[in-house]
């Protein structure tokens, strides 16, 4: 049997009754409309019980509000201040939570708000009063957030049109940033109308060492315009959209590396650079820009930022994809570099993690890289890293990939690798984690230990190879 459900509005309704005709405070409303419906087996799960509610009219705040925007449109009012409150009250209501905001854009708030939109900008002091602007903006980043369905192609326009018109007002120009942000977030369909609406040509101005702030408000576009993260498509565009991307800002972005001291905005240019690095001659463009001296000397100088030596660890990972620039790294002198990282960050895992990882791909098939990081005693750092982390799944197996790798063509290094008590620890990993259990006895097979592999086929062919 099907359980019964009501609307919204027939439990705003009880409420408002409750508290109009039985004089109930607000509260104590909701919750005896509550019990009136749970005792008829009706399935509340649909209905938003946390609305804010107005205690003179029993009507839900958010509701009332968006009428009243509705109206002052309606009227074509030009009370600055009264559209100021509405647009506050739906700002705070819509960032309470998601049904919040589903509630809002069924009202169509969105749409009132985007009006006021082309109102503004239409207005002759629309460049020097940016007040109500930044206001509606911040509003519909409210609404937006985790709602990306309501991004039409009038909101596109106007992002275009005010990222082209208020290049020196750094609020405007991020709540707009912010909001285009959240459009992509989730939804592939939106991130292909943005591309082909050429919004890279509106971007470009903001890619530079200016300004900090929209900077870091830019990347985030382009790192959200490469995400592959709505599972109602089956296939998307991030690869297509990153070297489209990579072309036109790339080599910019590695250039920028050497503009900024501050270590967030270095953080999320090299995320944003390995993220646009999906080919490889990606790679060797920011190679030959500059990237891996800029990003070791900005490693050196902030060996204590957490947030940057990850990314750059990961950026310097995707880049040694290349065989030529994963060479260039090494030369660059990366070795002493990661050993000094591992050792300032040994609780971190995220970090011991991603160091491993890096080592792992820097030495894979290359004897002259493994001998360059194992000249630096980096050995038993390793050693000590993995066995500071034995319940970390990630940091065990890569952990067990760098040791591998490390000797698997250079086996003169087995004996002193030994000595560091390897053998135990990457037993010790086999038990703790059965699921990386083929990476662990690779290491340790490299290394000369005694490992029981299992053969994983058995069976007798249908046919006898001819001999």
């Amino acid at each position: 049997m099907a359980a019964k459900v009501i609307s919204q509005e027939t439990f705003d309704d009880v409420v408002k009754e409750n508290i109009i005709e039985f004089s109930m405070d607000p509260e104590e409303a909701k919750q005896e409309t509550i019990k009136q419906f749970e005792a008829q087996g009706i399935n509340l799960a649909n209905i938003i019980k946390d609305l804010d509610i107005n205690a003179d009219t029993g009507k839900p705040i958010l509701n009332e509000t968006i009428e009243q925007l509705k109206l002052y449109l309606d009227e074509k009012s030009t009370d600055k201040e009264k559209l100021m409150g509405l647009l506050k009250v739906i700002d705070a209501e819509c960032q309470k939570s998601i049904p919040h905001r589903v509630l809002a854009a069924k009202h169509e708030t969105h749409t009132y708000i985007l009006k006021i939109l082309g109102q503004q900008l239409e207005t002759p002091d629309a460049i020097t009063e940016t007040d109500l602007l930044e206001a509606a903006l911040k509003t519909l980043n409210s609404i937006y957030h985790i709602q990306p369905d309501i991004f039409d192609a009038t909101a596109l326009t106007y992002v275009k049109a005010l990222l082209d018109l208020f290049a020196d007002k750094e609020k405007v120009v991020s709540l707009t940033l912010q909001w285009l942000q959240k459009s992509c977030l989730m939804h592939e369909i939106n991130r292909q109308n943005i591309m082909k609406a050429d919004i890279v040509k509106h971007l470009k101005p903001y890619v530079s060492k200016e300004n900090g702030k929209v900077l870091r408000d830019v990347l985030a576009v382009l790192r959200f315009l490469v995400l592959d993260d709505d599972i109602r498509v089956e296939f998307g565009c991030a690869h297509e959209h990153a070297r489209q991307l990579a072309g036109e800002f790339i080599v910019t972005l590695t250039q920028l590396l050497g503009e900024f001291q501050d270590v967030n905005i270095l953080a999320d240019l090299m995320l944003t650079i390995g993220s646009l690095a999906v080919r490889q001659e990606f790679c060797v463009a920011v190679d030959e820009a500059g990237c891996i001296k800029l990003v070791l000397q900005a490693m050196s100088d902030n060996i204590n930022s957490v947030r940057l030596n990850r990314e750059a660890l990961k950026l310097l990972r995707a880049l040694a994809g290349h065989d030529a620039v994963k060479s260039h790294i090494v030369q660059g002198g990366i070795a002493p570099i990661l050993k000094e990282v591992i050792h300032t960050h040994m609780a971190n895992e995220n970090v011991v993690s991603a160091a491993l990882a890096c080592i792992s791909t820097l030495t894979l098939r290359v004897k002259d890289n493994s001998k360059t990081f194992f000249d630096t005693g980096i050995a038993e750092t390793i050693v000590e890293a993995v066995r500071s982390h034995p319940k970390s799944k990630i940091v065990q197996r890569n952990g067990a990939w760098a040791i591998r790798n490390m000797v698997s063509r250079s086996r003169e290094q087995c004996d002193t690798w030994l000595s560091y008590g390897v053998e135990d620890v990457l037993n010790a990993a086999m038990v703790e984690h059965p699921s990386v259990v083929t990476d662990i006895k690779a290491a340790l097979r490299d290394l000369g230990c005694k490992v029981e592999l299992k053969e994983e086929w058995t069976g007798t062919a249908e046919k006898k190879i001819l001999k």
